[in-house]
């Protein structure tokens, strides 16, 4: 196919208004919604609970990561320095001035986005891996400063206080509470992710991932919109971040802004099924059973090993399934119809 064919079916995609009628991604949160709402009903195991806590929580990191990542295409490896921008703004606000935490939360994201659409000003002057590298460097360099800032606990890291309990302060001695906020965070993000995929700004972020040639010459303003991309998934990264440090209660640099937390909020995507909704869901399924299985069973002698799963991971995935496990299946299920509509047609041999 030329190239002006590829920009002209790219024109139509662009000029074609959104689908508004309810798809099969509704339908997927619905059921799973409800059947994740009594999940606390039948599991009574304080650290079970915690386990599915710590699923939902990647879940929710992978979907804000997917939107950049995903959608527009950019391969942030630095969104760790949002999620702890959102981590030390709520608590340095809870802690040091009073301020409630849930409005703490909110101002998090906000500043996390506004301080993504500089940090991203510059960087979308790059492309590819140098782009990836540039949100590398920029992560590595705030953990730096996070680690020498005295105000913000420097490398001792910071404490929420706990003389209060209940949800005014955001501090809960079960873990049922944590269980569905963290629920809560993980739905909003993917009704956000699921408004994006079916607007028109998720057609430009689409067409500046796939054939960003044709959007520029449709006079899409390709920084304006990764820009965007970048400030939305930074806002749903910090949020996570927030609750992160209410739930333990304790936050330093390594535990939130380090590179490898960036990482995995790529890896529970990309293994799942980059650019779709539902596949961060499952790759963070996966994730955190392979973290919690490797700590069971090796404990602290097998440190490093999950890393070396990850590793094999990442190759499985870009060997055999390039469009994740999710992706994978949705071409398998295409490829099965597209068959059967031949044989119906008499035209399979």
């Amino acid at each position: 196919m030329s190239n002006n064919a590829v920009i002209s079916q790219s024109v139509e995609r662009l000029r074609s208004p959104p689908r508004k009628t309810a798809g099969l991604g509704t339908l997927l949160i619905l059921v799973l919604l409800v059947v994740a709402l009594f999940v606390p009903l039948f599991v009574a195991s304080p650290s079970h609970q915690n386990i599915a806590i710590l699923i939902l929580m990647a879940a929710q990191m992978g979907v804000a990561w997917n939107i950049v990542g995903g959608y527009a295409g950019q391969v942030s490896l630095g969104q760790a320095a949002f999620y702890g921008f959102g981590a030390y703004t709520s608590t340095l606000l809870f802690a040091k001035l009073g301020i409630n935490p849930w409005l703490a939360m909110i101002a998090g994201g906000v500043l996390a986005a506004l301080i993504s659409i500089v940090i991203g000003w510059s960087c979308f002057r790059l492309k590819g891996h140098y782009f990836a590298m540039a949100t590398i460097a920029v992560a590595e360099i705030i953990q730096i400063l996070f680690t020498n800032w005295e105000f913000a606990g420097g490398a001792v890291g910071l404490t929420i206080p706990m003389d209060q309990q209940g949800w005014a302060a955001f501090v809960f001695s079960s873990k049922v509470p944590y269980y569905y906020i963290a629920l809560g965070l993980l739905v909003l993000t993917l009704l956000a992710n699921l408004l994006i995929e079916r607007s028109y700004l998720g057609y430009y972020f689409r067409a500046i991932k796939d054939e960003p040639d044709a959007a520029r010459s449709l006079g899409v303003n390709l920084r304006q919109y990764k820009l965007m991309a970048f400030a939305i998934s930074s806002f749903f990264t910090a949020l996570g971040g927030s609750f992160y440090a209410q739930k333990e209660l304790y936050i330093d640099p390594a535990s939130v802004l380090g590179t490898g937390l960036s990482i995995k909020m790529a890896l529970v995507a990309i293994l799942g099924g980059i650019g779709t909704l539902f596949g961060p869901v499952l790759g963070a399924g996966i994730l955190t059973m392979i973290d919690e299985g490797t700590r069971a069973i090796f404990g602290g002698t097998g440190r490093g090993t999950d890393l070396i799963i990850y590793a094999a991971l990442i190759i499985v995935v870009a060997v055999y399934y390039p469009n994740g496990l999710l992706g994978s299946f949705k071409n398998w299920l295409a490829r099965r119809q597209a068959v059967k509509s031949q044989v119906a047609r008499g035209e399979h041999q």
